[in-house]
């Protein structure tokens, strides 16, 4: 018996049979040959074993989803930090229209937010993303349109406390 090169066992040991069964007249002699299910090696046969994963699989799962989720997770977070600056600077440029357009069209600064809201410039009082509530800081001023000089609503500005992920406080937004 051949002995393969590589694992020094002789080539039956591993249940391989190389037969040329054609001949040169192109007949078939496979009639007296074994098929290969009775040619059968008992070492080659697979144990069965039991149903499930073993503690390393597991294990090698789990350390795999700890390190998808110590990168996603950090993503994610400023991915929602991100949206809620950018709904903030738009709800406070928003208000800021708003003013103007009141301005514009009153010939004085609103008093309020509220006013706004009641004139229909605005829909409603916006939520501050940051702080999740509707309370904003009215910055009010000399109102230069009135002959009397009244005070007026010149911006507004949010009251979240804490740095955007650029390092600008929300205050000077």
């Amino acid at each position: 018996m051949e002995r393969s090169t590589v694992s020094g066992k002789s080539i039956a040991d591993w249940g391989l049979r190389i037969a040329d069964l054609s001949t040169r007249d192109g007949s078939d002699q496979r009639a007296g040959f074994l098929g290969a299910e009775q040619i059968a090696n008992p070492k080659s046969q697979v144990r069965h074993r039991q149903k499930g994963f073993s503690l390393l699989e597991l294990m090698i799962a789990m350390f795999i989803l700890i390190i998808l989720l110590s990168v996603a997770f950090p993503t994610y977070q400023r991915t929602i930090q991100h949206a809620r600056e950018t709904v903030l600077k738009e709800n406070l440029w928003q208000m800021r229209k708003a003013i103007d357009q009141f301005t514009a069209d009153k010939g004085k600064m609103p008093k309020s937010i509220d006013e706004l809201v009641e004139g229909k410039y605005l829909r409603e009082k916006p939520e501050d993303p940051i702080t999740e509530e509707t309370e904003w800081e009215e910055v009010t001023g000399e109102d230069s349109l009135t002959p009397d000089a009244e005070s007026g609503m010149k911006d507004v500005k949010s009251l979240a406390p804490g740095v955007d992920l650029d390092g600008k406080s929300y205050k000077e937004y």
